[in-house]
């Protein structure tokens, strides 16, 4: 059976003034899985995205891929160089 690539688990993410974006969100991902991410706007899409990225660390729970795996993340309003 193939391992997972990228697990998380019992992850959650507050915001203040104690605001709860993410709560309790476990997945798992196989090599070659196609994944979207669906919701309403502040349900915390990007919050999760740059959560498997890696960008954003303070976390409740665990999340990370395997070794060697790496996950880019394109935000949705980037950054350029002036």
């Amino acid at each position: 059976m193939a391992q997972y690539i990228y697990t998380m688990n019992r992850v959650g993410k507050l915001v203040p003034p104690k605001r709860e974006i993410l709560k309790d969100i476990s997945l798992s991902f196989f090599p070659g899985a196609k994944i979207g991410v669906l919701g309403l706007n502040g349900s915390g899409k990007s919050t999760l995205l740059r959560i498997m990225a890696g960008i954003d660390t303070d976390i409740l729970g665990d999340a990370r891929p395997q070794p060697g795996i790496h996950i880019g993340f394109l935000p949705q309003e980037p950054q350029l160089d002036p």
